[in-house]
C-alpha cells in the first residue's frame, strides 16, 4: 500500500515538473522575443535526463527493493519535499517572465534580488537539491537519493559555471 501512495506522490512531482516546463518555455519564448540569449545548451539534456530518472528510479528502487516505510524519515522527507516545492515556486513568481529551466539572459534586465534571492543567491538550486536526496526518501530509497545527489553535484558545478559566466557576459555587455 505504501508503495502505491509514494507512486501518486511522485506522480505528483512529474505533474509538477510539466507545470515548469510549460511556464519555462512560455518564459522562453518571452526572453527571446526582448533578445535573449541562451548559454549552456550543451548540458540541459543532461539535465533534463538526471531529473526523470530522479523520478524513474526512486519508483524502480521502491517497487524493486520493497524498502519498508520508516515513519520518522518518511515524514520529516515529505515535509522536505513540500518545502523545497514551496521554495521553488517562489523562485518562479519572484523572477517571474525571467524564470527559467534554460539558462537564458536577457539584456538590459537586472539581477533579481528580491524574494528568496534577497536571502540565497541561488535558491532554486537549493530547492533541487533538498528535493533530490528527500523525495527518494520518503519511502527509504536511498541508493536513488545518493546516485541523484551525486550525479546532480557534478551537473550543479557545470551549471552554476554556465550561470557565471552568463552573468558576466551580461555584465560586460554595453547598456541598451
Amino acid at each position: 500500500m505504501s508503495e502505491v501512495l509514494f507512486t501518486v506522490l511522485v506522480g505528483l512531482v512529474a505533474l509538477e515538473r510539466l507545470a515548469e516546463l510549460v511556464v519555462s518555455k512560455r518564459n522562453a519564448a518571452w526572453s527571446f522575443a526582448r533578445g535573449g540569449v541562451e548559454y549552456g545548451r550543451g548540458h540541459y539534456p543532461l539535465m533534463v535526463a538526471l531529473h526523470t530518472a530522479l523520478l524513474a528510479g526512486a519508483l524502480a528502487e521502491v517497487w524493486w527493493r520493497r524498502p519498508e516505510f520508516v515513519p520518522v524519515l518518511g515524514w520529516t522527507m515529505l515535509a522536505l519535499v513540500v518545502l523545497a516545492q514551496g521554495l521553488r515556486w517562489w523562485c518562479i513568481a519572484t523572477l517571474a517572465r525571467q524564470w527559467n529551466t534554460r539558462v537564458i539572459v536577457v539584456p538590459g534586465l537586472s539581477l533579481v534580488q528580491s524574494g528568496p534571492y534577497r536571502l540565497l543567491r541561488n535558491p532554486n538550486y537549493v530547492a533541487v537539491v533538498v528535493e533530490g536526496f528527500a523525495l527518494p526518501l520518503v519511502h527509504s530509497a536511498w541508493i536513488t537519493a545518493v546516485v541523484f545527489t551525486a550525479l546532480n553535484a557534478v551537473l550543479l558545478t557545470v551549471r552554476l559555471s554556465v550561470e557565471n559566466a552568463a552573468l558576466a557576459a551580461l555584465d560586460r555587455a554595453p547598456s541598451p
